[in-house]
């Protein structure tokens, strides 16, 4: 039997600092790897400010004897930067990780470990957030930045692409890649994923292959998740309902209604919480609500943008 290979794949987007501090640690966990790993950075910036970054780190990936490759992909959005990893990526399995993001020790084993032993097509993990500065009781209780659990080795229908195995082979006999339409949007790992175990793919979750997600204050505050919230609540829509078959106005009314019972429900919830001064539930209900009302905006198919480069879009 041939020699599996893998590559771990950073996007990064004018995180110069970031990346430079987490290359070191990526570089270790293709050393440590059970089968040959290359890092592969794919830089969003259309200027191509990572460039040096990666050239400074090459030297130190020589004596690790790691391969370790850039790639500038010019064109706005994750999508265009995801789907160039895919392409970039003539190996058997890719790891997926962004540039907010750090390896947890034995990251890379463990979700090599768990492909090989549990004979699945995808293998994801724990995100757990890490404030820079102490993020206040609403945001911590509002649940925003949680890392979603699942038992070890259990199966699960989506992953976060900012901690994603996958098997490349599956991926490229499915035909799948990422939608551009969600490039500025976000969500489109949701569709990614979802669109994979439709089609008959397995992915399971391995509680060791932890990696931690940097959260910076500009991020930590009521009014970023509030929005954010709006926009999970939109894709969140838009993403069931693109994956659907059958007429899809019944969906959309659906889905509407659905978020529109949500928000009221939260809403009231979230006055009364209010009123109790029971910041916890507060929180949990506003940002309930708040996702409500994007449900219903991505029932219909609104998009709302989180990335700040629409106006680059085509």
């Amino acid at each position: 039997m041939e020699t599996q290979h893998a590559t771990i794949a950073m996007l990064t987007y004018q995180r110069n600092t970031l990346l430079a501090a987490v290359l070191p640690a990526l570089l270790d966990q293709a050393g440590r790897s059970p089968v040959p790993t290359r890092v592969l950075v794919v830089d969003n910036d259309p200027s191509g400010q990572a460039a040096p970054v990666v050239r400074a780190a090459q030297a130190r990936a020589r004596e690790q004897g790691v391969a370790l490759r850039y790639v500038h992909e010019p064109v706005p959005g994750i999508v265009a930067g995801r789907n160039r990893a895919l392409e970039e990526s003539g190996d058997d399995l890719l790891a997926f990780i962004d540039d907010d993001e750090e390896p947890g020790p034995g990251w890379l084993e463990a979700l090599l470990d768990a492909h090989e032993r549990l004979g699945c097509e995808a293998v994801t993990g724990p995100t757990p957030p890490r404030f820079t500065r102490p993020a206040s009781a609403w945001v911590r209780h509002s649940g925003a930045f949680d890392s979603w659990q699942a038992p070890d080795g259990g199966v699960v229908t989506s992953a976060d692409t900012g901690n994603l195995l996958l098997d490349l082979a599956v991926v490229r006999g499915l035909g799948l890649r990422f939608d551009p339409r969600y490039g500025l949007s976000g969500g489109e790992d949701s569709l990614f994923t979802r669109s994979l175990t439709l089609a008959g793919a397995t992915i399971r979750f391995a509680a060791g292959a932890v990696v931690d997600k940097r959260v910076p204050p500009t991020r930590a505050t009521r009014a970023w998740v509030l929005r954010r919230s709006f926009r999970s609540g939109s894709s969140w829509a838009r993403v069931r309902i693109d994956t659907a078959t059958g007429a899809r106005l019944p969906r959309r009314l659906g889905y509407a209604l659905k978020g529109l019972a949500r928000a009221g429900r939260d809403g009231a919830r979230a006055v009364v919480a209010r009123g109790r001064g029971d910041d916890a539930a507060r929180a949990v209900h506003e940002v309930s609500c708040r996702g409500g009302l994007g449900m219903v905006v991505g029932a219909f198919g609104g998009r709302v943008l989180e990335y700040g480069r629409a106006k680059d879009a085509s």
